[in-house]
Formats: C-alpha cells, sequence, structure tokens
C-alpha cells in the first residue's frame, strides 16, 4: 500500500534558509511560496527547521531583527531517501508533525510533508477523479 519509495512523493531540492536569514525573510518564502515548512542549512547540513507554527509561537516584535536560529526547531526527525511512504505516514501519525528533511546520507535531498503523503493516497485510490474546483462554478450565485 505505502511501499513505494519516499522519493517519488518528496519535494526535490528544496528551499532552504541559512542561520542569517531573517524571520522577516522566512514570513516572505511561506507567503510567495505558499509553503509552511523550511530546513536550515549551515556549510550544507541540516541544522534545523523552521515552520509556521514556530512563527506564531515565538511573535517577534520585530521581524527583521530576530534570525531563524532563534526560533527554529534543532531537534528533527529525518527520513532517508530510501525509506518508504509508510515510514513517513508513520512518523507524522506518532510525532504529530508534518514535515520531514529526506535525507542522502548527510545531504538533504528533499522534504515531504503530511500534504504530499495524503495527495499520494488520494490519487492513487481515486483514478479518475473528478475534483471539486473542476466543476464548481464561482460565479453561480443562489438566491
Amino acid at each position: 500500500m505505502m511501499n513505494e519509495a519516499i522519493h517519488t512523493i518528496m519535494t526535490k531540492n528544496p528551499i532552504a534558509l541559512s542561520p542569517k536569514h531573517t524571520i522577516a525573510d522566512v514570513e516572505s518564502l511561506f507567503k510567495h511560496h505558499r509553503i509552511h515548512h523550511l530546513p536550515v542549512l549551515e556549510e550544507g547540513n541540516l541544522i534545523g527547521l523552521i515552520t509556521t507554527y514556530d512563527l506564531w509561537n515565538h511573535r517577534s516584535s520585530n521581524p527583521n531583527d530576530t534570525f531563524v536560529t532563534d526560533v527554529m526547531n534543532t531537534r528533527i526527525v529525518k527520513i532517508s531517501i530510501n525509506d518508504k511512504i509508510g515510514t513517513a505516514a508513520e512518523l507524522f501519525l506518532d510525532n504529530r508533525f508534518h514535515a520531514l528533511p529526506v535525507m542522502d546520507g548527510d545531504k538533504l535531498v528533499g522534504i515531504v510533508t503530511t500534504f504530499d503523503v495524503l495527495k499520494y493516497e488520494f490519487k492513487k485510490e481515486y483514478d479518475n477523479i473528478i475534483l471539486y474546483k473542476d466543476v464548481f462554478d464561482p460565479n453561480l450565485r443562489t438566491a
């Protein structure tokens, strides 16, 4: 069922931050790219992960003066590029987080989210799906 390798659904080469980035930079990237999780790299090594939840928990009076390292989570659960999608699903359920950095050895090669797993399962289950957005007429008015 979920025996495919995680690399089949992950986002490859994700946008990454450095410790020098500010919270203002993070907010801009989250908004512009419509994402909720960003890995933090220092000299190519994964040192943290920052999420919209982290920003909410550490609201700053001045996002231009607060650095990623002040807010990021350094206790990161990672997954290997060869692990299965089911492993990611189990980690998400057991730990109640929503993103996993995907590693090839010590190198960050991707990121997978709960949305990626849900999308994978949904598309697999329903081959010829008709989505609400495909049939909904936004101009339709009701009385």
